[in-house]
């Protein structure tokens, strides 16, 4: 009779012990699991199996790809349409009688898409001196979040076209196309430095293949510095100076001070600025008032996004 006691004693042992074993393997199963999937986080984009965190970069250094006038380091993410239109007035000095600049308008309508997360291509139409304009954007360099890369780096570039009538010329004389060409290439530096303060810098070099008299230079060469500071999610208060470092008699300096406004799909942009153009080669080379004389443009600028190529994750 002891014996069944020993014998239920012993199973109820032994089945403890492999219900702790069946745990035990699958705690290790999970762990390993959990590993496997740690692992892979860490696995770069390219597959490689090389052991290389996935970067976490700064997002929103600035709220569109416009800072005010100039472009902003943001690109248009991949597969977005970005369609603009900006307005600039006459000066507000020009009283009631032309209803403070309002009766009189620059327009300018574009297209801004996003290739790849790094690429930007853009087209525009401006009525100023009927301009048409291609761009590039390009990221070089982006900002980190635990500090690697203290900086974003872009490169942009354009080339225009002026579409007004040819000027009448002497006999003899040919007006070429190439005469209606302009060039910009320009590197955007920024840093976000909170979640409210971003600063950039904007070294430009612009080429006109015609000036209008001798004793001006076909290149000159600016530097734009700019920032942002955000007020509230949803607002900021931007600023840009350009200095010309090329002397040129009878222009001046751009300076502008806006204020974006984003709702939903839309962002807009509100401004007082001493330039009347909104192409690099003109507000940068070419803008003729001054802050200090009353020659303040108010203007805006209007940017809604549309998807075109939806991302993998939501197909």
């Amino acid at each position: 009779m002891r014996i069944i006691p020993a014998i239920l004693f012993a199973a109820t042992v032994f089945a403890s012990n492999a219900v702790s074993a069946q745990d035990g393997k699958s705690k290790k199963a999970k762990t390993e699991a959990q590993e496997s999937d740690d692992l892979m986080d860490m696995l770069d984009e390219d597959g490689q199996g090389s052991l290389v965190r996935k970067k976490a970069y700064t997002t929103a250094t600035f709220k569109t790809s416009r800072l005010v006038n100039g472009h902003s380091i943001e690109n248009t993410a991949k597969g977005v349409l970005d369609f603009k239109v900006n307005h600039r007035f006459g000066a507000l000095d020009g009283g009631f009688s032309n209803f403070f600049g309002l009766d009189n308008a620059n327009t300018m309508i574009g297209f801004d898409y996003g290739v790849t997360d790094w690429l930007t291509l853009g087209f525009s139409r401006s009525t100023y001196e009927k301009e048409y304009l291609g761009y590039v954007k390009a990221k070089i360099l982006r900002q980190t979040e635990n500090g690697d890369m203290p900086i974003s780096l872009s490169y942009y570039g354009n080339t225009s076209v002026q579409g007004m009538a040819a000027p009448t010329l002497p006999a003899g004389q040919e007006y070429h196309f190439s005469n209606r060409m302009f060039y910009v290439n320009q590197l955007l530096l920024a840093r976000k430095f909170n979640q409210w303060l971003s600063v950039q810098l904007m070294p430009t070099h612009i080429h006109y293949n015609l000036v209008p008299t001798t004793a001006e230079p076909n290149d000159i060469f600016a530097l734009g510095v700019g920032g942002r500071v955000k007020v509230s999610n949803r607002v900021s208060i931007n600023a840009e100076y350009y200095y010309r470092f090329t002397e040129l008699n009878g222009y001046s300096n751009s300076l502008s001070i806006g204020c974006d406004i984003e709702t939903g799909g839309h962002v807009f942009q509100l401004m007082l600025t001493n330039a009347t153009a909104m192409t690099e080669r003109a507000f940068i080379g070419q803008t003729v008032n001054q802050w200090g004389d009353g020659g303040i443009h108010f203007g805006f600028n209007i940017s809604r996004v549309f998807t075109i190529v939806k991302p993998k994750e939501f197909k």
